[in-house]
């Protein structure tokens, strides 16, 4: 492992120099890689696998949308794409790569074809972490490992089409072979990972929980919301609210904060953008850290486990979530966003 220092702190990271893909190549290769699920996370880690050149198989329910869709990125019926059921049979590490909710329900006939010596795979720690509440509770000879990109499935593919990779997290939660570790920084590598970096599925989905709730979807809406809002208020146009508030910042600053670092955008903006943002990042920070803190605290207690489970197990789960995602496309300012977005010069 590589030894990294983060700002005073050392942690041990697994870099592609160190454990090349050769060697991932060498540890699974009497391995058959059963995805289970091709939603989210699903498409882009088979496809990573396959074009790595590992023995990749997709278990996906027949005649549904996801079916259809691994047909058509080239997974054969019969040969290279099953039912689940036969699929976890043929599989010996079995990638858990449905939803949570998908996984509470399907956890039967996965743990009925989890026979000793297998890997249990999955890409979020909800549902060993909350074992309690899900059911998912592995059987003793099996191994159960993690591999969480920090990102979407869609993204873990275009930055491996492009040669990058996105750095993952790993953990292992049981070693019944001896081999866990090296399966699962294996896989890590061979899905597309840019480096893997240690945690645990407590940790996991303690931190993923809170990101998607805080700056990764749930803060920075609200935070877009609030600023679109103000200026509209205050007479600025729906395109020049919009711009000010969302384009620049995913178009022009954002990938500038990716390649070098805020520290970086503060030292190279005008002096007014840097004397107001030196002024004003703490006020803000001081407003929110409370919200992160109770956050937490409910993400930590079970609280937003339990929440997400009640709810989509109801019936009318779909139905209600489609009005919330109704109510933001639907706003002022994504109706805005999507105009805008059409204006982009490389769009026209």
């Amino acid at each position: 492992m590589a030894k990294i220092n983060f700002g005073g702190v050392t942690e041990e990271v697994v870099t592609r120099e160190e454990f090349p893909l050769e060697k991932a190549r060498e540890v699974l290769k009497e391995e058959t890689i059963a995805v289970i699920g091709y939603g989210v996370q699903g498409p882009g880690q088979a496809l990573n696998l396959k074009d790595n050149g590992f023995n990749v198989i997709v278990g996906q329910r027949k005649n549904s949308k996801t079916w259809d869709k691994a047909v058509a990125d080239g997974w054969v019926p019969g040969e290279t794409l099953f039912e689940i059921e036969e699929a976890c049979q043929k599989g010996t590490i079995l990638q858990f790569l449905l939803s949570d909710a998908g996984q509470i329900a399907l956890w039967p006939t996965v743990k009925k074809n989890l026979t000793a010596g297998k890997a249990l795979y999955f890409s979020h720690g909800f549902g060993i972490t909350y074992k309690e509440r899900t059911g998912i509770i592995p059987p003793d000879d099996v191994d159960v490992i993690l591999v969480a990109p920090k990102g979407s499935g869609t993204s873990l593919r275009r930055m491996f089409l492009e040669g990058r990779g996105l750095n993952s997290s790993y953990a292992i939660f049981q070693d019944a072979t001896g081999k866990a570790k090296e399966r699962v920084v294996a896989l890590g590598i061979g899905v597309g990972s840019g480096y893997l970096f240690e945690t645990t599925f407590k940790k996991e989905v303690f931190s993923d929980l809170t990101g998607e709730r805080g700056t990764l979807m749930g803060a920075i809406q609200g935070i877009f919301a609030a600023q679109y809002e103000v200026l509209r208020s205050n007479g600025h146009t729906p395109s020049e609210a919009f711009n000010e508030t969302v384009e620049e910042l995913t178009q022009s600053l954002m990938p500038l904060v990716a390649e070098n670092g805020m520290d970086w955008m503060y030292a190279n903006c005008s002096t007014t953008a840097q004397r107001g943002a030196l002024d004003w990042w703490k006020k803000f920070k001081d407003a929110s850290k409370p919200v992160f803190e109770e956050l937490y605290a409910e993400v930590a207690a079970g609280n937003e486990a339990q929440k997400s489970i009640d709810s989509n197990s109801k019936e009318d789960y779909r139905e209600k979530l489609e009005a919330e995602l109704s109510e933001l496309r639907e706003s002022e300012m994504w109706k805005a966003g999507s105009e805008v977005r059409k204006l982009r010069p490389e769009e026209n």
